[in-house]
């Protein structure tokens, strides 16, 4: 891939909509994926000849800041990208040679998988990188990608950089999480354990002073329910601070699943097994315990954003799931050898 893997980005539409994005909060994977890919000059292309793929550079986020009419709910964004890929169309002939399959979209915020759907042979066919992926609304993993959700703070460095936390024997706490209790998911967690047993520890919020990440570090297991939408930072953050991940959700493609095998590193417990959590987590031995954890701090550097890209970080993860999805397409170049 690093030797042949070419991107072309269509030069169309005028920042803050395009070619632009938040580098912080829970959209900084998009923001940093549209801005690095910007800057790119190892895989990106200016000749669309020699593209693989195609990147639409538009930002969800940033159409819901400063499109969204109150009252339209998704209509405002849905009908500006569908405008956005008409005009494509329109101009190159790339989409309509491949109806799509060969382009692609990045975005985590929670209204990308539906508005991508305003321009059917968007939401049906492209590739589409998404933090929500969830099968329940359409994501598709034979062709989509699921991306991390990073959680980066206004004013902190890169997020790749909060990363650390002490050996397994330090940690005191069999199982943590801290969030609102919202969405399908988290009552059922906020309701079979919260205030329930001193070694889980579920809080709606934190008090005031009390540490979110010496929490997560001095935990042995970090719960990662989802909430309004099956992606969640904390999946990430447990990585980042040493913490094994427990995946609680329905429908979630974990990110880069074709290629990490999460049973190494994550545990998975289902709604149903909610009331044998403790019981599940105790059941892991310690031995297995330590390689999962072993092999989480060697793994999260795929979910590291450097500046500049280094190797199987955040960013080449990414283009790697897209150029696995683009090597299963077959793209006829000569539409007139398949028309006549």
């Amino acid at each position: 891939m690093e030797k042949r893997f070419k991107i072309f980005v269509y030069k169309e539409g005028d920042p803050p909509l395009f070619h632009d994005g938040p580098c912080y909060n829970l959209y900084t994977t998009e923001g940093i994926f549209i801005h690095k890919m910007q800057m790119d000059i190892h895989f990106q292309t200016q000749d669309p000849e020699k593209a693989h793929v195609f990147f639409l550079p538009y930002s969800i986020t940033r159409m819901r800041q400063y499109v969204r009419a109150p009252g339209k709910h998704f209509d405002g964004i849905g009908n500006l990208v569908q405008d956005y890929v008409n005009v494509i169309a329109r101009k190159h002939h790339y989409f309509n040679r491949s109806l799509g399959t060969d382009h692609f979209m990045l975005s985590c915020h929670d209204w990308a998988p539906i508005t991508s759907f305003y321009s059917p042979l968007l939401g049906e066919n492209s590739i589409r990188a998404l933090c929500n992926a969830n099968t329940s609304e359409r994501f598709n993993p034979v062709k989509d990608v699921s991306i991390p959700e990073l959680n980066l703070m206004p004013g902190r460095s890169e997020p790749g950089s909060v990363v650390g936390g002490p050996s397994p024997s330090q940690r005191r706490i069999l199982a943590f999480f801290a969030g609102g209790n919202h969405g399908p998911v988290r009552p059922l967690v906020f309701k079979q354990w919260e205030n329930k047993d001193p070694d889980i520890q579920i809080h709606n919020y934190l008090p005031k002073g009390v540490s979110y990440q010496k929490l997560m570090r001095n935990s042995k297991f970090c719960l990662c329910p989802s909430g309004y939408e099956v992606g969640s930072p904390r999946i990430v953050e447990s990585l980042y601070n040493g913490c094994v991940p427990v995946l609680i959700s329905k429908g979630y493609v974990p990110p880069f699943s074709d290629v990490l095998n999460w049973k190494m590193f994550a545990v998975t417990v289902s709604l149903e097994d909610m009331p044998n959590l403790k019981k599940i987590l105790l059941g892991i031995s310690d031995s297995q315990y330590i390689r999962m954890h072993r092999r989480g701090v060697q793994l999260r550097r795929h979910f590291q954003a450097n500046t500049p890209p280094k190797r199987f970080d955040l960013f080449h993860m990414i283009l790697h799931s897209i150029w696995l999805r683009r090597l299963n397409t077959r793209i006829v170049k000569d539409l007139d050898a398949v028309t006549n």
